[in-house]
């Protein structure tokens, strides 16, 4: 508050010294003291009444600003039909007019394809062994020496 640094508080004791007298000085010296210290406590008690009622502004003006919001979700919930007749239909994609090229039923697949007997499971059939061995003969990187 007050920028009194030693020199000043060092005149002014010598003051009260001269004027109060040394038998008085104690006493006058305590009762400054509760003085000070009861305006301490009251500043510091009307900052914290003033910092609440601020800090519940903040909260009734969050409020505020949340009760909008939820009005305006209200408002649209209210425009929202509940009754099945009163909605409108919601436009569905239209599936395109080109016929896919392999739209065979799967009986004719089927069909065309003889069934083979199931051997083992692991890759050691000659069949399995003969489609690889293929396979690699056609590929253009195998060059035979």
């Amino acid at each position: 508050m007050f920028d009194i640094g030693f020199m000043e508080m060092a005149l002014i004791g010598v003051v009260a010294l001269v004027v109060i007298g040394p038998e008085r000085l104690p006493g006058v010296a305590r009762t400054v003291g509760q003085w000070i210290g009861s305006a301490r406590r009251f500043v510091s008690s009307i900052q914290a009444d003033i910092n609440l009622e601020v800090n519940k502004a903040d909260e009734l003006k969050r409020l505020l600003e949340e009760q909008t919001r939820i009005q305006s979700l209200h408002e649209i919930l209210e425009q929202t039909p509940t009754e099945p007749d009163d909605r409108k239909p919601v436009p569905r994609a239209v599936p395109s007019r080109q016929q896919p090229t392999a739209s065979k039923p799967q009986e004719t697949l089927s069909a065309q394809k003889p069934e083979t007997p199931m051997k083992a499971a692991s890759g050691d059939t000659p069949a399995a062994n003969d489609d690889n061995t293929a396979a690699a003969d056609r590929s253009p990187n195998n060059k035979h020496v």
